[in-house]
C-alpha cells in the first residue's frame, strides 16, 4: 500500500521538526511533504517552480496547515485552496497554536474540515497523528478523486 501523503505547511522549522519526530515513532506509513510558508505551499498544490514534478510532488491526502505565518498566511491559503477546482475537496486540517473563537470560526467558514490546537508535549503530538491516520483514512470516506 501506497503512503499517506501529507503536505505539512508551516513557517517554523521546529514545529515540523516536532511533526516528524512523532511520526517516526508511529506505525503509520507518511509521505510528508514541507512547505515553508503560504506562496511555496501554493507552489507545492498547483506543481509549479520546484514542485512540477508529480511523482515527486504527489498531490496530498490531508493537508495540515498553520495559520500565522508571514508573508501569505494560512486563511488566504485555505481559501485558495477550497476555491480551486482539483483541490477544494482535498482535506485541509487546521493545526496551529490558535485557541481564538474567530479564528476557528473564519477556518471553517472558509472549508476547513478540522481546526487542531498544536500540543506542547511529544507524545501528546504523536496521539493526534495516529488519530488523523484512523480517522481521515480508516473511518472516513472521502469525495471521489475527480468529479
Amino acid at each position: 500500500m501506497k503512503p499517506t501523503v501529507i503536505l505539512l505547511i508551516d513557517d517554523n522549522r521546529m514545529d515540523i521538526e516536532l511533526v516528524l519526530l512523532a511520526v517516526a515513532g508511529l506505525e503509520v506509513s507518511y509521505n510528508i511533504q514541507t512547505a515553508h510558508s503560504g506562496y511555496e505551499a501554493l507552489d507545492y498544490l498547483f506543481g509549479r517552480a520546484k514542485f512540477a514534478d508529480r511523482s515527486q510532488f504527489p498531490l496530498p491526502d490531508i493537508i495540515l496547515l498553520d495559520l500565522k505565518m508571514p508573508g501569505l498566511d494560512g486563511q488566504e491559503v485555505l481559501r485558495r485552496i477550497k476555491t480551486t477546482p482539483g483541490l477544494r475537496r482535498l482535506p485541509v486540517i487546521i493545526f496551529t497554536s490558535s485557541q481564538e473563537d474567530i479564528d476557528r470560526a473564519n477556518c471553517y467558514d472558509s472549508g476547513a474540515n478540522s481546526y487542531v490546537v498544536k500540543p506542547l508535549l511529544l507524545e501528546e503530538l504523536q496521539n493526534i497523528m495516529q488519530e488523523i491516520e484512523t480517522y481521515w483514512l480508516d473511518l472516513n470516506i472521502g469525495p471521489p478523486k475527480l468529479l
